[in-house]
């Protein structure tokens, strides 16, 4: 399932639900200033970046500015921790289909991002029925 992080205040994040609305595909959004990631789904999110904090942390936003820490030389807890209290720090919207993961609205890279999802998506389901069938045939 194709999960939407953002925000109600954010235009890319209202970009990109009415991109994924109108394109039909099945997501579940879900505001994380109002109703904040878990630490676990944070470390979840960051696992599935290539440049760490550098792809999720909102360098330019007011919050991250309150902050004279350097983000790179915490601990994955640490970060976490901080990010869950202060969900202004990440940037939105975060997309993620649990395996890839999209930052930002981009009408182009969100088109591939969705076709891929939906591959990744059959693929998983043919391993699975055929998996099935292998366990019905001992």
């Amino acid at each position: 399932m194709i999960k939407l992080y953002g925000s109600a205040s954010c235009n890319s994040c209202r970009k990109a639900q009415a991109w994924l609305e109108a394109q039909e595909v099945n997501f579940e959004a879900r505001d994380i200033i109002i109703n904040p990631l878990a630490q676990q789904d944070l470390a979840d999110l960051l696992a599935l970046t290539e440049t760490g904090t550098e792809e999720i942390i909102a360098t330019r936003s007011k919050v991250y500015h309150k902050f004279t820490i350097d983000f790179n030389e915490l601990s994955l807890e640490e970060l976490t921790e901080v990010i869950t209290d202060n969900p202004g720090l990440l940037k939105r919207p975060i997309i993620t289909d649990g395996v890839n993961l999209q930052i930002g609205y981009n009408e182009a890279e969100l088109q591939q991002f969705v076709a891929e999802a939906e591959e990744s998506k059959q693929s998983t389901e043919i391993l699975y029925y055929w998996e099935l069938e292998q366990e019905s045939l001992v």
